[in-house]
């Protein structure tokens, strides 16, 4: 694994006591609360804009098994808009705009996520396959269908994050311009 390099761009808050493993940008107005967990172990994570990740969720960018060993080690993008809510898992090879990982939810190595799609509490996706966009995932048994509409932003919670997470913790200043 690389050694640690973080790259934070102005209006993100990336709360000090987030565990931050490899080289790793974050995108302005993204939010990293304090127990989130973020490792770039297979090549590089840039995350996009407006993003937020929520306590316990661990974001994870490793290889399927067929794949270790190539001298291509291909960068995880996350797109922008993204919503990682507590305690999900996500190891997806790309993930695009407007997505919402619910609580507990776990995204496998070999799943690449497109746009609009939402992964239920506690569901579990591992198969490789390409989401379409606006698929919603739900359920005990993790059924799928289209969505009419793309998950709502989440922009209320983090205009009050914004406000109160510098007040109860240390943040890390940015360090990239524009």
């Amino acid at each position: 694994m690389s050694k640690n390099s973080i790259k934070i761009f102005p209006g993100a808050i990336v709360c000090e006591e987030a565990k931050l493993r490899g080289d790793i940008t974050v995108g302005s107005g993204t939010i990293i609360h304090p127990c989130a967990t973020i490792v770039a172990e297979a090549g590089p994570i840039i995350i996009g804009e407006q993003c937020l990740i929520e306590e316990q969720a661990k974001i994870v960018h490793r290889l399927p098994l067929d794949q270790q060993n190539k001298e291509n080690t291909p960068v995880l993008i996350i797109g922008s808009h993204n919503v990682f809510e507590v305690g999900c898992t996500v190891e997806a090879l790309k993930i695009g705009n407007n997505n919402v990982f619910e609580a507990k939810c776990f995204v496998g190595n070999k799943v690449t996520v497109t746009n609009g799609c939402t992964f239920g509490t506690g569901c579990v996706v591992t198969d490789e396959q390409i989401l379409k966009e606006n698929v919603s995932i739900f359920g005990a048994k993790c059924h799928m269908r289209e969505s009419l509409d793309k998950p709502a932003p989440q922009t209320l919670q983090m205009e009050t994050l914004v406000k109160l997470l510098p007040n109860y913790h240390h943040i890390r200043k940015p360090n990239c311009k524009h």
